[in-house]
């Protein structure tokens, strides 16, 4: 048996992390898996573990009000050295591109523990956007024993950086697993969506959600206006859970706040999102996740960046990046809610990002590669 610990600590992980830690629960014959949570983000991370039951060994409790980077990362480092030590594991399991992933991966590495990534591999080949996610990743990448890419494209990203074709598994994305297991359960009931007050028949809903740290600013101020201006349609909804960070929250509040058609509500738990996903008509966003997520679920994506490190998207032609340009945003969306050939043709294409079953093929993958440690 192998012992293996997960690292991570904000919501999106735990989305992506979860799914995995109760596959690799199936072969316990195999694995043994244990769950360090940074808790980055407290109560969204909270809310994803109960989304899928993940309760974890050890809570760092580590988020502080007005953290920067550098004290954030320091504080990782040195709060996951202790959990290194007392469980000794056979490998690291870390996630996507957040400092939680950079300094967990960092921290195995001190204590020469093999690390494997989920997914890796994805590239703007900018690193000013996403900030500091592109860095973060590039260096995990560096650390990692194994790295699971989604797509075959993240797969030739790290070959063209010289790391070795045999320590590279192309896996679909685990993100796809978990839209699709909540998605699941809330049509089976056995999670139980909300009542949502402000449903209204014969309108669209619009859903908005804006974090990334290089759009603060002019930027994210440009994306707002374009969403007030769509919420002026009689036949739409905003629908907009806001993201907890003043330099997000302030401006959305600030421009959207009280206006007609305009729901700003506080950040959600993962199984209410989804249910939000599938009933809105479309998607604003600057998330990475969700660019995965609204295909899964067959809703087209506007993302409100210049650059995306899932291009695969694009190219399928289920995602377009918009930018925070608000005449942009208001033109795309309102062609998506106006032509219907459009939005179908948006729709009905085929989600580059996997097909449900990453998490079994990491599992297969990591029962065959223990082997050479």
């Amino acid at each position: 048996m192998k012992r293996i610990l997960t690292i991570f600590g904000t919501r999106p992980e735990a989305i992506k992390l979860c799914p995995l830690v109760r596959q690799l629960r199936l072969r316990p014959d195999e694995f043994s898996v244990k769950v360090c949570v940074t808790a980055q983000h407290r109560e969204m991370l909270d809310h994803a573990l109960e989304a899928f039951s993940v309760a974890p060994d050890y809570d760092l409790n580590l988020m502080q009000t007005r953290q920067t980077l550098a004290d954030l990362t320091a504080r990782i480092l040195s709060a996951v050295e202790p959990v290194l030590k007392a469980e000794g594991p056979d490998l690291v399991v870390v996630q996507g591109d957040t400092t939680t992933t950079l300094a967990g991966a960092l921290a195995a590495f001190y204590r020469r523990i093999p690390v494997a990534h989920v997914e890796a591999g994805l590239r703007t080949g900018d690193m000013a956007q996403p900030f500091p996610e592109e860095m973060n990743r590039v260096l995990t990448s560096r650390i990692a024993a194994w790295h699971f890419a989604p797509t075959a494209r993240a797969a030739e990203a790290l070959l063209r950086e010289g790391t070795p074709r045999e320590r590279i598994f192309v896996t679909g994305n685990t993100g796809v697993d978990a839209v699709i297991y909540v998605r699941d359960a809330l049509d089976s009931g056995a999670l139980r969506a909300p009542e949502w007050t402000w449903l209204e028949p014969g309108k669209h809903i619009i859903l908005a959600t804006s974090h990334r740290r290089e759009n603060f600013g002019p930027g994210f101020a440009s994306a707002m206006r374009g969403l007030a201006r769509l919420a002026a349609r009689p036949d739409v909804r905003i629908v907009y859970p806001v993201h907890r960070n003043p330099r997000a929250a302030g401006p959305a509040h600030a421009i959207l706040a009280g206006l007609p058609n305009v729901t700003l509500l506080d950040p959600l738990p993962y199984a209410p999102f989804v249910d939000l996903m599938r009933r809105c008509r479309l998607i604003l966003t600057d998330s990475g996740g969700i660019q995965e997520e609204g295909p899964s679920l067959g809703k087209p994506v506007l993302v409100m960046r210049k650059k995306t490190e899932r291009p695969e998207g694009v190219e399928a032609g289920t995602v377009k990046l918009v930018g925070a340009d608000e005449d942009r945003i208001v033109a795309e969306a309102g062609r998506l809610l106006d032509d219907p050939e459009e939005y179908a043709r948006m729709t009905r294409i085929h989600n580059p990002y996997g097909d449900g079953h990453a998490c079994e093929r990491i599992a297969e993958a990591l029962a065959g590669e223990f082997s050479v440690l």
